[in-house]
C-alpha cells in the first residue's frame, strides 16, 4: 500500500488556491451525469450533500435516523472557531494553523491543518447567512469567547446549543436541495458494505432498519461523513447509535485506517453514576471560560465544598499551567484531573471527580450573565445530578469524547480506495493526536462545504461520464451475499449473552488498558483478551427477533461485532507507538513531572493500517509527516 499524501508544492499559504487552479473541473451540464452517495448527515455529510446538489450534482444521502437532524452533531455544545480576529487580539489564520498544530502534539498533516484555518473564516459567514442565530455583542457584531489550548477569543457559539444549530442551518440547505430534487434523501438506511468495482468505490449495500429491507445503491463515487468510533468504550459522550461500522466495512475493503490510537478523552464530564448507564454527558468546555478548577489539597476529603477554605483548594491547572490555566488543551487537563484523583483528592462518592466551580464568576458577573453564557448547559447539569450549579460547584471527570484517527485521506479527502471520500470526524487528517475545543465543527463544515466540493472534481473529470455501474453487477450481488451472511450468523447463533454485556466487557477493556493512559503490558493483554472475546461473541451472543423487521438488538450486534475489532487494532497502534503524544500517553514515556514524551525521530508520521484478512494481523504502513513552516517543539502551555 502506498500513502501518496498528493499535497501540492509550493508556499505553504498559496497550496489550497494552487490545488483548486491546478485541478480539473466538470462543467456544469455534465454534472448532472454523476451520481454521488454520501453516508451521514451529520455536518459534514449535509453541507456536503446541499453544495453537491446546488453544484448541480446527482446526490443520494443516507441515514439510519428518521430525520437527517438527529445525527450527532446536533449534540455539541461549546462553539466553532474561525480566524477572523473580530476581538482584535492578535488572531490569524496563521495562528488558528499553529494552535492546531501545536495543540495535535505536532503529529497532524500540515497542509492539510493550514487548508481548514484558510476556509474556516467563510464557514462563518455561510452560517449567519442561513440564519444561524451566534451570540452577539451589545452593537450587533458576533460574539467571541475562549477555547483551551488558545490565547486568543475565536470561537463563535449559540449559548451552548451550537451544533444544534448549525446543523440545522445545514439541513435547511439540504432541505431546499431536497425540494429541488438534487439531492434523495433516504432516511433509515444504514450502511452495511461498500461495494468496489475494479478497486473504485461504485457503491453500498443498505438495510432499511424499520422494514430490515437490503438495498443497493449504485453512484460514480461514495463519500463518507459518518463520525467517529468513541462508542468502542461502551461509556462515551457519543449517542448511542454512534458506531464505526461504515468506516470499518470500508477498511475492510481497502480503505486504511490511520492513527486508531488517538481518542481524544474529554476533562469536562458529569462522572459516572453506576453500572446501569450506558453514555456520559458532556459539559461544555466553554463552561472553563468562567468556571474554576480545583479538588482539595488534602487527601480523602469529604466536605462539603463550601465548607473547604480557599487555601485547602489547589487550582491545580492554573497551578501548572499559568499561561493556560484553566483553559489547557484537553489531554492536558484530563491527565491532571486523572492525577488528583489518583492522588485521593478525589470529590464525590466514588472519589472520581472534581469541581468545576463558578463561585468567583457569579460573583464578580452576576448570576443573571452566568445564566444568559451557559443557562441550558446547568439545567442539564440539573437534570441529571439534581443539583444547582449556580449554588455549588459542578462535579466533572474525564471521559471519552472524541476520536482523532479515522480513515487515512489524502489532501482530496479520498482514501486509499479510489472513488471513496471521507470528511469530517470518519477521517484522520486535521487533529493529530489531539483535538482542540471548537475545531470538530469548523472540520466537519469545511470539509462539506468548502473542500470535498473542491477536490470531487479532479476525481470525476476522469471518470467515464456513462451511467453509474447497475446494482445488478456481480459485485453488488457479492456483496449483498456479505451482509446477509452476517445478518444470518448473528440471527442463527442462538447463543446465551447478550450484545450490551459484550459490548460492556469490551468498554471495560479499553478503558482500562488504551484509555486516558496505556503501557506495554496492559496493551499486550488487552489485544489477546480482544481476541478471545471476539472468539466468544461469535459463538455465544444472542440476538433475538428476525432480520425482517425492525430490530434494534440486530443492528447492535453489527455494531459491536466491528467494535471488537476496531479495539484489537487500537491497542495494536498504541502498542507499536512507543512515544506519548496528545491523547497517547504510554506510561513508559513522560517526563519528570508526568507530561507527555515525544519521540520525533522515530515517530512524526501518520501509522495507517491495512487490512489483511480475517484473523489475521493488520499491516502498519507509515506516511511520514514534514513540516515546511513549522518547527517542532516540546508542547508547553506553562
Amino acid at each position: 500500500m502506498i500513502l501518496d499524501s498528493k499535497i501540492p508544492s509550493g508556499p505553504l499559504e498559496k497550496k489550497w488556491e494552487k490545488h483548486i487552479m491546478d485541478g480539473k473541473l466538470v462543467n456544469p451540464a455534465n454534472k448532472r451525469k454523476y451520481d454521488v452517495i454520501i453516508v451521514g448527515s451529520g455536518l459534514a455529510g449535509a453541507s456536503a450533500a446541499a453544495t453537491l446538489g446546488e453544484l448541480g450534482y446527482n446526490v443520494k444521502c443516507f441515514t439510519f435516523h428518521d430525520s437527517p437532524r438527529r445525527a450527532h452533531s446536533i449534540a455539541a455544545q461549546g462553539g466553532i472557531n474561525a480566524a477572523k480576529n473580530y476581538q482584535n487580539d492578535g488572531d490569524s489564520v496563521y495562528r488558528l494553523f499553529y494552535d492546531t498544530i501545536k495543540g495535535g502534539d505536532f503529529r497532524s498533516r500540515e497542509a492539510n491543518v493550514y487548508r481548514l484555518a484558510q476556509v474556516s473564516a467563510n464557514i462563518i459567514d455561510q452560517c449567519v447567512a442561513q440564519g444561524v442565530p451566534f451570540a452577539r455583542e451589545y452593537g450587533g457584531l458576533l460574539s467571541n469567547r475562549s477555547f483551551g489550548g488558545a490565547q486568543v477569543s475565536r470561537t463563535f457559539y449559540a449559548r451552548g446549543q451550537t451544533g444544534q444549530q448549525l446543523l440545522l442551518g445545514a439541513y435547511s440547505a439540504l432541505s431546499r436541495q431536497i425540494g429541488l430534487g438534487n439531492v434523495t434523501m433516504y432516511n433509515n438506511s444504514e450502511m452495511l458494505e461498500v461495494v468496489t468495482i475494479d478497486g473504485h468505490a461504485r457503491g453500498i449495500i443498505t438495510r432499511n432498519v424499520n422494514t430490515g429491507k437490503i438495498e443497493r445503491h449504485s453512484a460514480h463515487t461514495v463519500v463518507l461523513g459518518t463520525g467517529g468510533y468513541g462508542n468502542v468504550f461502551y461509556l462515551s459522550t457519543n449517542a448511542l447509535n454512534s458506531n464505526v461500522t461504515a468506516a470499518w466495512r470500508a477498511h475492510r475493503k481497502g480503505a486504511a485506517f490511520a492513527n486508531p490510537c488517538y481518542t481524544q478523552i474529554h476533562p469536562t464530564c458529569i462522572p459516572v453514576s453506576g453500572d446501569y448507564q450506558s453514555k456520559l454527558t458532556l459539559m461544555s468546555e466553554s463552561l472553563r471560560n468562567d468556571g474554576r478548577i480545583w479538588a482539595p489539597k488534602k487527601k480523602g476529603d469529604k466536605r462539603p465544598a463550601h465548607e473547604i477554605p480557599e487555601d485547602e483548594r489547589d487550582y491545580y491547572l492554573e497551578r501548572k499551567y499559568p499561561s493556560f490555566g484553566n483553559l489547557a488543551p484537553r489531554d492536558i487537563s484530563s491527565r491532571a484531573a486523572k492525577e488528583a484523583c489518583d492522588d485521593g483528592r478525589g470529590v464525590g462518592d466514588t472519589g472520581l471527580g472534581v469541581y468545576l466551580d463558578f463561585r468567583d464568576a457569579i460573583q464578580r458577573l452576576g448570576e443573571s450573565a452566568i445564566r444568559e453564557r451557559y443557562g441550558n448547559l446547568f439545567d442539564i447539569y440539573h437534570e441529571i445530578t439534581n443539583e444547582s450549579a449556580y449554588k455549588q460547584p459542578m462535579r466533572i471527570y474525564p471521559a471519552v469524547h472524541y476520536t482523532m484517527g479515522g480513515l487515512w485521506v489524502d489532501y482530496n479527502l479520498m482514501s486509499s480506495i479510489p472513488g471513496m471520500f471521507v470528511m469530517g470526524e470518519a477521517n484522520f487528517s486535521d487533529h493529530g493526536a489531539n483535538r482542540l475545543g471548537a475545531s470538530a465543527l469548523m472540520q466537519g463544515l469545511a470539509d462539506g462545504y468548502y473542500v470535498l466540493p473542491y477536490t470531487l472534481p479532479h476525481y470525476l473529470a476522469n471518470v467515464p461520464r456513462e451511467a453509474a455501474p447497475s446494482t445488478d453487477h456481480p459485485e453488488f450481488v457479492k456483496a449483498e451475499e456479505e451482509v446477509n451472511a452476517r445478518t444470518k450468523k448473528l440471527i442463527d447463533n442462538n447463543g446465551k449473552q447478550t450484545v450490551r454485556s459484550f459490548h460492556k466487557r469490551l468498554g471495560k477493556i479499553m478503558w482500562d488498558k488504551c484509555g486516558m493512559a496505556r503501557n506495554k503490558s496492559g496493551l499486550q493483554e488487552a489485544i489477546t483478551e480482544i481476541q478471545g472475546l471476539k472468539e466468544e461473541y461469535w459463538q455465544d451472543v444472542r440476538v433475538p427477533g428476525t432480520a425482517a423487521s425492525l430490530n434494534q438488538s440486530l443492528e447492535i450486534a453489527g455494531r459491536v461485532g466491528d467494535f471488537i475489532e476496531l479495539g484489537e487494532t487500537m491497542c495494536r497502534d498504541a502498542l507499536s507507538r512507543e512515544e506519548s503524544c496528545g491523547g497517547h500517553f504510554r506510561e513508559e514515556h513522560q517526563t519528570d513531572d508526568g507530561e507527555a514524551l515525544r519521540d520525533d525521530e522515530k515517530f512524526h508520521h501518520v501509522a495507517a493500517w491495512e487490512y489483511k484478512g480475517e484473523n489475521e494481523a493488520p499491516e502498519r504502513h507509515v506516511e511520514p509527516l514534514i513540516y515546511e513552516s513549522v518547527k517542532l517543539a516540546t508542547r508547553s502551555y506553562k
